[in-house]
C-alpha cells in the first residue's frame, strides 16, 4: 500500500536496542543508494502539518530525508482520544512520508519518556511544583534520545516542525549557534527549546521557522499532504491531550482538603518594605512568596488534592457565589490546602522578582553567561505565549535573580523562565 515507505518490521513494543539493529539495516540500504553525497536529515514526523512541511522543504532543498515517528505513550485511558490519538498521528505521518517518497519508521521511546518525563512530572507535582513537560521533552527526548537514534542512522541533522530559527556565528575562532524566535510572532516556539545546548543546536534544523503558519498550511495544500487542514495538537509532547487529574491519580492519590479564600487586604500585601543593606538582600526579599495558613482567610470549599492545582488556575475549583472568579494564589501540598483570591488582579498573584538556583540555570549561549556580581538587561517570559517583558538578570553566588520591570502574574515554581536579547534566546532556568 505504501509503495515509497521503508517500513521495517520493528515491533512498537520492542526495545530501543531492537530498533537500532533494524535502523542499521535501513542506514546501510540508504547509504548504498545515496552514496553519502547528500546531507542526511532525520525529521521527527509527528503527524502534524508543521513537521510534514518541514520534511517537504528539506527534500526540496536537496537533503536526503528520513521520517521517524516517536511513540512515547501506551496508556490511552487518560488521554482524550479524539484530540490526539497516537495511532492516527502515526498513520498520517506514514501517509506524508509516502507522498513525499521518503523512508519512514516508527520508534517506541515510551520507556525513556516515562523515566525522563512522566516520572519527573509526578515528582514535581508531588512537591507542589508545576513542571513543563514540553520543555523537558525537547531536551531529554527529541534532542537527546531521538537525536542519538538519528546519529545512529548516520544523520547529519535532526529536524522538527518548531517555529523557531537557528543562526551560526563565529566568535574567537569558534562556531556559536544562536536560537532565534520564529518569524511568526503568533507561533514562536523558541521558549519550548530554551534548555537546548550548543551541541544539540549544532545538529538541529528548523525548516518552518522562517514561515508564517498560514504559509505552512498553503504549502501543505499545494503538495496535497493529508495534514494540510489538520488541527494543531494541544496536549503533552507527542502524547496528546491528557486528563490531568486522572493522569496524576496514577500515583498521586486523591485527598480531601480545604479551599481557603484570602482577602486582597491581607497584611502581607500591604507591608512597608524594610531597608536593605544590599541589592541582593532586596532581591531575596522580593522573590519570596507570602506564607499562608488557614487563619489568613475563610474556608469556601473542598478539593481532592492540592497537588492537582497550580498557581493562576481558575477552573476546577467548584466554588461559586463570589463577586469575581476565584484564582489559585498558592498551594500547600504538605497541609493539603489551596489558597485562592478573587479576580485576576488579586495581589496574591503578583511578584516582580524570581530566583533560579545554579543547579537549574542553563545558558544556551554559554559564552554570554554572567559571572557573580554581573547584571544584564533582557526581555523575558515565564510561560509560552506570554509577551516578552523587560527584566534585569542579577547573578549571585547561589544562582540568578530575574527582576521584572512590571509585576508578573502567577510566577510558578517548576516552570521555566527564559530570557532574550532582541530575538535571540540566551538562556533559561527553573523557577525556584
Amino acid at each position: 500500500m505504501y509503495s515509497n515507505v521503508e517500513y521495517l518490521n520493528c515491533p512498537l513494543e520492542g526495545t530501543l536496542g531492537v530498533f537500532l539493529v533494524t535502523s542499521k539495516l535501513l542506514t546501510k540500504k540508504i547509504s548504498a543508494v545515496a552514496g553519502n553525497v547528500m546531507k542526511r536529515v532525520i525529521v521527527g514526523l509527528s503527524g502534524g502539518v508543521d513537521s510534514s512541511v518541514a520534511a517537504y522543504l528539506l527534500k526540496e532543498q536537496g537533503y536526503e530525508v528520513i521520517g521517524l515517528f516517536m511513540k512515547n505513550w501506551h496508556d490511552d485511558s487518560v488521554t482524550i482520544s479524539d484530540e490526539c490519538p497516537w495511532l492516527e498521528d502515526s498513520n498520517d505521518a506514514m501517509l506524508v512520508a509516502d507522498k513525499l517518497g521518503i523512508p519512514f519508521q516508527t520508534v517506541d521511546l515510551s520507556v525513556q519518556y516515562k523515566e525522563r518525563i512522566v516520572d519527573y512530572m509526578f515528582n514535581e507535582y508531588e512537591k507542589g511544583r508545576t513542571p513543563n513537560p514540553d520543555v523537558l521533552c525537547n531536551r531529554e527526548i527529541k534532542f537527546d534520545v531521538f537525536m542519538d537514534i538519528a546519529l545512529e542512522l548516520g544523520a547529519d541533522y535532526v529536524a522538527t516542525g518548531h517555529y523557531c530559527r537557528k543562526a551560526t556565528i563565529e566568535k574567537d575562532g569558534k562556531e556559536i549557534h544562536q536560537l532565534l524566535a520564529g518569524a511568526d510572532p503568533n507561533k514562536d516556539q523558541s521558549y519550548f527549546l530554551c534548555q537546548l545546548s550548543q551541541s544539540q543546536l549544532a545538529k538541529a534544523l528548523f525548516p518552518v521557522g522562517e514561515l508564517l503558519k498560514p504559509e505552512v498550511r498553503e504549502i501543505a495544500k499545494a503538495q496535497d499532504l493529508i495534514t494540510a487542514e489538520k488541527k494543531d495538537s494541544q496536549g503533552l509532547c507527542f502524547i496528546g491531550k491528557v486528563r490531568l487529574p486522572e493522569f496524576l491519580q496514577q500515583q498521586l492519590k486523591p485527598k480531601e482538603g480545604a479551599i481557603v479564600e484570602v482577602d486582597d487586604a491581607f497584611e502581607a500585601y500591604n507591608q512597608t518594605l524594610p531597608k536593605f543593606d544590599s541589592k541582593e538582600e532586596e532581591l531575596q526579599f522580593l522573590s519570596k512568596k507570602p506564607v499562608y495558613n488557614l487563619n489568613d482567610g475563610k474556608v469556601v470549599g473542598k478539593h481532592q488534592g492540592a497537588h492537582y492545582f497550580t498557581k493562576g488556575q481558575r477552573k476546577g475549583l467548584g466554588v461559586g457565589g463570589t463577586v469575581e472568579p476565584l484564582f489559585v494564589i498558592d498551594t500547600d501540598v504538605n497541609a493539603n490546602v489551596i489558597y485562592t483570591g478573587q479576580g485576576k488582579n488579586h495581589p496574591g498573584l503578583y511578584r516582580n522578582v524570581l530566583f533560579v538556583s545554579n543547579e537549574e540555570l542553563h545558558w544556551v549561549r554559554a559564552d554570554l553567561a554572567l559571572s557573580e556580581g554581573e547584571t544584564m538587561s533582557v526581555m523575558a517570559r515565564i510561560r509560552y505565549r506570554q509577551a516578552l517583558e523587560a527584566a534585569i538578570l542579577h547573578k549571585v553566588a547561589s544562582g540568578l535573580y530575574v527582576e521584572f520591570k512590571n509585576p508578573q502574574s502567577a510566577i510558578t515554581e517548576g516552570q521555566f523562565v527564559a530570557w532574550y536579547l532582541e530575538d535571540e534566546l540566551l538562556g533559561s532556568g527553573v523557577i525556584s
